[in-house]
C-alpha cells in the first residue's frame, strides 16, 4: 500500500502525456479565439478608404458582419455536448479548428468576390463549428485531467482564449500595416492547420485511446477520476434529472451572469471611454489587449491557489469553486462601480480599473467553469453545451439592453446605470450560485453505470 502511495505521488510530480494534452488544448483555445476576434481588427483596415482595395461598408453593415459569428455559435452548443459524449471530444475539436482555419483562409477571397454577404456566411460557418469548442474541451478535460490538477490545468487550457484575444488585438494592426489585412486571416488560418496536424498525431480522446501514455500515468488518471475498469461508452443522457436539478439551474445562472457582465464590458466600454473619458481605446491595440492580458496572467495564481487549497483540505471542492467564482464576479462588480465614477481625463485610473474589472474575472475559470465536470463528469460536455447556449443568448441581449438604457452617450449618469445593472447581475448571479450551487457529483451521473454494473454482478452470481 505504501509503495502504491509513493507511485501516485511520483506520477503527479512528473510531466506526462496529460500535460501534453493540456498544452495542445491551450493552443486550440488560443487559435480558435484568435479566429473569433480577428475580424474586429481586420474590418478597420478593410474599410479604410485611404487604402487600395477597401470596402465601402456602412457602420450597420459592419455591425452585421461582427455579430454574424454568434448567429451560428449558439445553434450547435447542446448538440455539440451530445456529440462529444457520443464520439469523444477529439473528433469535434479537430472539426472545429479545421473548419475555422479553412474558412479563415477563404475570407479574403470571399470578401473580394462575394461581398459582405459571403463574409457573413463565412462567419456564421465559423460560429457553427466553434459551437463544438467548449463542449469538446470540457469532455476532454473530464477524461484527461485528474482531480488533483483540475484547477491549474483547466485554467491553463481556458486561459488560452484570453491570450489568443490579446495577441490578436496587439498583432493585427502591425500585420495589416506590413503585409495587408488579408494576412491577418492567412496567418491564423495557417497556424490552425498546423495545430490540427499536430493534434491528429499527438492527441487522444482519453488515456485509454492514447498510444503514447504509460500504464502508470493511465492508472493514476483513471484512479483519480474513478474510471478504472470501466468501459467509457456513451450513456443515455438523463435530460429530466438535468433540467430538474436546482444545482444545475444555479450553474446556468452563474454562466449567464458572467456573460452579461463580460460582454457588456467588451462591447460598451470602448464607447464609454471614448465618449465620456476621451480615450479612443480601439485605436490602441495594446490598450485594448491589456485587460485580456491581465485576465490571462491572473488566471494562473488563481488556478494554483485553488489546487493548493484543495490539496491542504482547507476547503471542500464546492467551497473552493464558490470562492474562486466570488473573486470572478464580486471583484468586477465592485471595480465596475468605481469605474463609473472616474472623472474625465483620468486615463490612467480608468485603464487601471478596467484592467482590474476584466482581470479579476479570471476567477470564473476555477469557479463555475469547472463545476460542470465536478457535478457530472460523464455528461460534462452536454452540461457545458446547455449553459453556454443559454449564456450566449444573454451575450447578444446584454449589449442591446445597454443601448436601450443609454439615450445620451456623452452623459456619465446614463453609463452609470449600465454599470450598476451589470454589477447587480454579477452580484445576484453569484449569490444564487453560492446558495444553490454544488460540486458534489450528482446521483444521475452514475445511475446508468450503477445499474449496468449491478446487472453484470447478478449475471455473474447466478
Amino acid at each position: 500500500m505504501a509503495d502504491e502511495d509513493v507511485t501516485v505521488k511520483k506520477t503527479t510530480k512528473l510531466l506526462g502525456v496529460r500535460h501534453l494534452q493540456a498544452v495542445l488544448l491551450f493552443f486550440a483555445m488560443l487559435i480558435a479565439f484568435s479566429m473569433r476576434v480577428n475580424i474586429s481588427m481586420a474590418i478597420v483596415a478593410m474599410t479604410d478608404t485611404t487604402q487600395e482595395n477597401s470596402f465601402d461598408w456602412s457602420m450597420q453593415t459592419q455591425s452585421v458582419i461582427l455579430s454574424s459569428f454568434f448567429w451560428g455559435y449558439v445553434i450547435l452548443q447542446i448538440p455539440g455536448g451530445e456529440l462529444a459524449a457520443r464520439f469523444g471530444g477529439m473528433v469535434l475539436i479537430i472539426i472545429c479548428v479545421g473548419v475555422n482555419s479553412v474558412v479563415s483562409l477563404l475570407i479574403p477571397t470571399a470578401s473580394y468576390y462575394g461581398g459582405w454577404q459571403i463574409v457573413c456566411a463565412c462567419r456564421v460557418l465559423q460560429g457553427l463549428s466553434q459551437g463544438f469548442l467548449y463542449p469538446s474541451v470540457h469532455n476532454l478535460i473530464g477524461k484527461w485531467v485528474p482531480l488533483e490538477e483540475k484547477s491549474r490545468l483547466g485554467t491553463l487550457i481556458y486561459a488560452g482564449a484570453q491570450l489568443g484575444t490579446a495577441l490578436q488585438l496587439m498583432a493585427a494592426g502591425f500585420i495589416a500595416d506590413y503585409w495587408g489585412w488579408p494576412a491577418i486571416f492567412y496567418i491564423v488560418g495557417g497556424l490552425g492547420l498546423i495545430w490540427m496536424v499536430a493534434y491528429v498525431f499527438l492527441g487522444a480522446a482519453s488515456p485509454r485511446d492514447s498510444k503514447m501514455i504509460g500504464e502508470e500515468e493511465r492508472n493514476f488518471i483513471e484512479s483519480s477520476l474513478g474510471h478504472v475498469g470501466r468501459d467509457q461508452k456513451k450513456l443515455p443522457t438523463p435530460w429530466k434529472d438535468i433540467f430538474t436539478s436546482l444545482s444545475f439551474f444555479a450553474l446556468i445562472i452563474a454562466h449567464c451572469g458572467q456573460n452579461w457582465g463580460f460582454w457588456t464590458l467588451m462591447t460598451e466600454l470602448p464607447s464609454y471611454m471614448k465618449q465620456v473619458l476621451g480615450v479612443d481605446i480601439k485605436s490602441n491595440g495594446v490598450m485594448s489587449a491589456l485587460p485580456y492580458l491581465a485576465m490571462y496572467l491572473l488566471s494562473f495564481p488563481i488556478g494554483f491557489m485553488s489546487d493548493y487549497i484543495l490539496k491542504k483540505k482547507w476547503l471542500t471542492i464546492t467551497a473552493c469553486r464558490k470562492l474562486s467564482n466570488s473573486i470572478g464576479h464580486f471583484g468586477p462588480a465592485i471595480a465596475l462601480i468605481g469605474l463609473s465614477y472616474v472623472p474625465a481625463g483620468s486615463v490612467a485610473l480608468a485603464v487601471t480599473l478596467l484592467t482590474c474589472v476584466v482581470g479579476l474575472n479570471a476567477g470564473h475559470y476555477t469557479g463555475f467553469m469547472l463545476v460542470h465536470i465536478d457535478m457530472a463528469p460523464n455528461f460534462a460536455g452536454t452540461l457545458m453545451g446547455i449553459t453556454n447556449c443559454i449564456a450566449n443568448i444573454i451575450s447578444i441581449i446584454a449589449p442591446l439592453a445597454a443601448g436601450a438604457i443609454i439615450q445620451d452617450e456623452n452623459d456619465p449618469n446614463e453609463w452609470r446605470k449600465v454599470f450598476y445593472v451589470s454589477s447587480g447581475i454579477y452580484i445576484a448571479a453569484n449569490t444564487f450560485f453560492i446558495v444553490f450551487g454544488t460540486s458534489k457529483t450528482q446521483e444521475w451521473n452514475e445511475t446508468t453505470v450503477t445499474k449496468d454494473e449491478e446487472k453484470t454482478e447478478n449475471n455473474t452470481k447466478y
